[in-house]
């Protein structure tokens, strides 16, 4: 039998492992115009390999929501096989129940890498096309949510 040597870190999820595990974890979700869940989590991470993050980023954005949305427990992140940075991340990016705003942004922003995976969150909640089919009051709520957040992280432009 051979023993692996004590500093070699155990194997990651891959990205298309991570993929699954969050297509499968949201599989009954939909979004706030009736779309898979799924979707969301694709376009948060296209966005966030479209503005340069890496794998360990890329990971985080398709679980951001899980633990928040209770699809996948704190303990499963805290055991899964990813980096210490996707699960940081993951974290940073969870909202807890009645956390102020600027407490969120403030652990955001002492994220290493959580910054980028919010900025694509947000670019994809706030998209005029998906904020279309919502009525108009949930459409100007949601603005006013997305455009404050982005004044709390820093984030300039649409």
């Amino acid at each position: 039998m051979t023993e692996t040597p004590r500093d070699t870190p155990p194997p990651t999820l891959s990205l298309a492992d991570v993929e699954a595990v969050a297509r499968a974890a949201h599989a009954a979700q939909t979004d706030k115009a009736g779309r898979p869940y799924s979707e969301h989590l694709s376009a948060v991470a296209a966005g966030v390999r479209a503005r340069g993050g890496d794998d360990d980023q890329i990971a985080a954005a398709w679980l951001h929501d899980a633990v928040e949305d209770d699809a996948l427990s704190g303990e499963w992140l805290e055991g899964a096989a990813l980096s210490r940075r996707t699960k940081d991340i993951v974290r940073a990016v969870t909202k807890r129940a009645g956390e102020p705003p600027e407490e969120y942004a403030a652990r955001i922003l002492a994220t290493p890498g959580a910054l980028l995976v919010k900025e694509a969150d947000l670019a994809h909640n706030a998209d005029p096309a998906r904020l279309a089919v919502l009525d108009e009051g949930t459409r100007k709520r949601l603005t006013e949510k997305y455009t404050r957040m982005r004044a709390l992280l820093g984030l300039v432009g649409g």
